[in-house]
């Protein structure tokens, strides 16, 4: 089975067609965040997604940590999955499922150390899928993805051996690694926002090239 993309940070109607057109399987949505780049209004994320038919999934970025709040969320933007880029403090995972039973749950694991494959094992059992990032949750001004970084590979790669639920390889990717990546970490899907971009906008160019690389797999 190939690889599969998800181009992340889409930030208008125009940058969604492009992304559909040139192959992407998932665009990101991103809504309000502490740090990076991306944000978009949840007017806005929600008018996107109209735009976004099946067989494309649309993904809701989201940094609430209350299962309150990302119930609320997603029914302001209406995609059909939820990334969830920070850990869940209140409420539960079911409790989502209950609310939005027709919503895919992707849990967002910020690869700092091996710990993080502890951290992914544990809550693999209550979501669809894990999305492997290079933020840091803990630092004094959050940073939740976006961030333009590779993680070490060595964990990822690790990870996906060890969870039973497909994982998702974000942080740092572009055209020139991401055959590397995929290589190392042997992920369901790749994703990616700044690797793909020129001056914040969406790069034809670039995006082309991402999307062969991963194809030609």
């Amino acid at each position: 089975m190939s690889c599969k993309i998800k181009i992340c940070c889409i930030s208008s109607h125009e940058e969604a067609r492009m992304a559909i057109r040139l192959g992407a399987d998932a665009l990101g949505l991103v809504g309000r965040m502490p740090s990076g780049p991306g944000p978009i209004d949840d007017e806005l994320i929600a008018s996107i997604t109209r735009i976004i038919h099946p067989p494309i999934s649309s993904f809701l970025l989201t940094s609430e940590q209350s299962s309150t709040e990302i119930i609320r969320h997603v029914n302001r933007a209406h995609t059909n999955t939820v990334q969830i880029v920070d850990e869940l403090t209140e409420g539960s995972y079911t409790d989502i499922r209950s609310a939005l039973p027709h919503i895919k749950i992707v849990q967002v694991i910020h690869v700092t150390g091996d710990e993080s494959i502890e951290q992914a094992l544990h809550v693999q059992d209550q979501v669809d899928a894990l999305l492997l990032d290079s933020g840091n949750p803990k630092a004094a001004v959050k940073t939740l993805g976006g961030t333009g970084n590779t993680h070490n590979w060595r964990i990822s790669g690790e990870l996906v051996r060890q969870v039973n639920v497909p994982v998702f390889l974000a942080g740092g990717l572009n055209p020139g690694n991401v055959q590397e990546a995929i290589q190392a970490v042997k992920p369901y899907g790749v994703d990616i926002c700044s690797g793909v971009r020129s001056n914040g906008k969406l790069d034809v160019q670039k995006l082309d090239a991402f999307v062969r690389a991963v194809k030609s797999l």
